[in-house]
């Protein structure tokens, strides 16, 4: 009944209202309205009008100006940040130690034996003197050059030389004729002109890729050093063969713990190889990391100071690297969060053979605001790539943004070439129900991994599928080296490390010895017959400046971890790397 009556007062003065002209509108809505200026400029005299009109329409823009100043501040989504410096305890991070050389060469020889003999006589041919004659093929039936050669192996992912000399029509030379590249791929070299010499003739290597062996449809990856093409051709070749060892056989092929670490010291404890976690890199074989937290609490540090960092001495094994896989010799070292998986390839740096190198670190810890504010992920849910890290425990919640962008990326390039080239890259891990490429079941996989891989629209549908995490932390290294161990003491600190080497695998330094590397510097030996190697070792230190509160045994090559905490917590770390040639 109310509601009735309401309506119907309403009515009522609707019918009592103005009339229905905008000038009628307008008188009436001045006449009634409760600011000052409408009404006055109705009712003033003809100069007071004028007066209120300019005041009602300056006021009323300064009213409009502000609101529209109001709007747009809100939809820019604006952020204040607040940044306050002082200490405050930290987590030690999690540190990576690899071996530059993935495999013992002792162990891994029976399987690329066949390899080697190939690149060497192919080396022997490219880099023969040519006295001004053109180069031309090995003859397989009229040259002993090829015997004992697997050119069936070589056949599948072949060398070969492009004749530059007329650069609108290059000419292809077979390293190796054999009778399948007789009947149609291998191209004679032209004679050479008399007025040409051997300087002037330009010849370039490069891998030959096709889609599956016989083909024409053929690409070929030429690089600006033949050295460059050596590595990639050995590296795609070895690929092949140690994707089909069991993954518990490339582990026993690599260096162990035991043989790499000689002496581990954390703070003022000491440690050893077992206080490392062991984990296996495509890139790198076995690589260990001190502090990961999957099977213990991490070790947290809240004093600068290099006494209560980490301290490492370790052995590389130079004398056992693979020729032709591994042109660098060193430690890779990797400083990174904890349960997040390392990629040495993008971000780990080397501690030189013969130096000791420090490494200093500055830690940024920044959280971003989600959307509108960014794109961030905060969890990964919303990315719609599967992670194929997530079997060592990580997940892309608490990877670092590079690192977490990397497993993106790799992830979706994995999947993309499981889907279009049926097998998966021995560098990536693989998804359920696909096994890794290689050249006897798969012919074709390197020319298609080739092609996706410098295909940029499959890059950039990763690119658009992966986003940078909410959580950043930045690891920001600066890098100092000097020679090790200096000329007065290299004699009996090698002797020392070689005698310990040998009598124990639980090697520490003793007080005596810790004193006397208090400089920081480190060294390592391998104990032969009768006499000691001095340059076949390699020395990293990594030193908290945090110290860490915990039972744990705490001990690092010469590297120190200063720690200055910030709203963003920011922590300075210094690690110190010392290898021996």
């Amino acid at each position: 009944m109310n509601l009735k009556r309401y309506f119907v007062r309403a009515l009522h003065r609707l019918q009592k209202g103005p009339g229905y002209t905008y000038k009628e509108l307008l008188v009436w809505y001045c006449d009634n309205t409760n600011t000052h200026g409408p009404k006055r400029i109705i009712k003033e005299g003809p100069k007071k009008k004028v007066m209120w009109f300019f005041l009602t329409l300056l006021f009323a823009s300064l009213v409009f100006w502000q609101w529209g100043i109001l709007i747009n501040t809100y939809l820019s989504y604006n952020v204040t940040s607040s940044l306050s410096i002082g200490f405050k305890t930290m987590k030690f991070p999690a540190v990576t130690v690899c071996n530059a050389n993935p495999f013992k060469y002792s162990e891994v020889r029976p399987l690329l034996k066949e390899l080697d003999k190939l690149i060497e006589a192919a080396l022997e041919r490219i880099l023969q003197p040519t006295h001004g004659d053109p180069i031309s093929p090995l003859l397989l039936n009229n040259s002993n050059a090829t015997e004992g050669l697997d050119l069936d192996l070589w056949n599948q992912i072949p060398l070969v030389l492009i004749d530059e000399q007329d650069k609108d029509n290059p000419v292809i030379v077979e390293i190796f004729e054999t009778n399948q590249s007789a009947a149609g791929n291998q191209t004679a070299a032209p004679p050479a002109p008399a007025n040409v010499t051997s300087e002037e003739k330009k010849y370039k290597l490069a891998v030959k890729l096709c889609s599956h062996q016989g083909s024409n449809n053929c690409t070929y990856r030429n690089f600006t050093s033949a050295a460059q093409a050596v590595t990639e051709w050995y590296i795609l070749q070895s690929t092949s063969i140690l994707s089909k060892v069991p993954l518990q056989e490339r582990i026993r092929m690599g260096y162990q713990a035991e043989d790499m670490i000689l002496a581990c010291l954390y703070g003022a404890e000491p440690c050893n190889y077992k206080n490392f976690t062991q984990i296996y890199h495509p890139d790198h074989g076995n690589c260990y990391i001190f502090n990961w937290g999957m099977d213990k609490e991490a070790l947290n540090s809240s004093n600068p100071g290099a006494e209560f960092g980490l301290k490492l001495i370790l052995d590389i094994s130079q004398q056992d690297y693979i020729p032709y896989l591994s042109s660098a010799a060193g430690a890779r070292l990797m400083l990174h969060q904890q349960k997040s998986f390392p990629f040495l390839k993008d971000q780990g740096i080397y501690a030189m053979a013969g130096t000791e190198t420090s490494i200093g670190v500055l830690v940024d810890e920044l959280e971003r605001m989600g959307y509108p504010y960014s794109d961030c992920t905060a969890n990964g849910s919303d990315v719609p790539v599967k992670n194929l890290y997530s079997e060592y425990n990580t997940s892309y919640s608490i990877q670092l943004p590079l690192s977490f962008f990397q497993a993106c990326l790799r992830s979706c390039f994995q999947n993309h070439m499981t889907e279009i080239c049926g097998c998966g890259h021995y560098m990536f891990p693989l998804p359920e129900g696909v096994t890794y490429c290689n050249n006897e079941d798969n012919p074709g996989w390197a020319y298609c991994y080739s092609s996706l891989r410098s295909s940029i629209r499959h890059r950039q549908i990763c690119i658009d599928s992966c986003k940078e995490t909410c959580n950043d932390t930045q690891y920001k290294m600066t890098i100092s080296m000097a020679d090790w161990p200096s000329e007065a003491s290299e004699d009996w600190i090698f002797h020392i490390l070689s005698y310990e080497r040998d009598m124990s695998t639980n090697v520490t330094l003793d007080s005596q010895s810790t004193r006397a590397n208090a400089d920081g510097r480190t060294s390592c030996g391998t104990r032969l017959p009768g006499r000691y190697i001095k340059r076949s070792s390699a020395a990293l230190h990594a030193h908290a400046l945090l110290p860490v509160r915990t039972s744990w045994a705490r001990h690092r090559p010469k590297c120190t971890v200063k720690a200055e905490g910030t709203l963003t917590t920011r922590t300075q770390l210094v690690a110190c790397g010392s290898l021996k040639r």
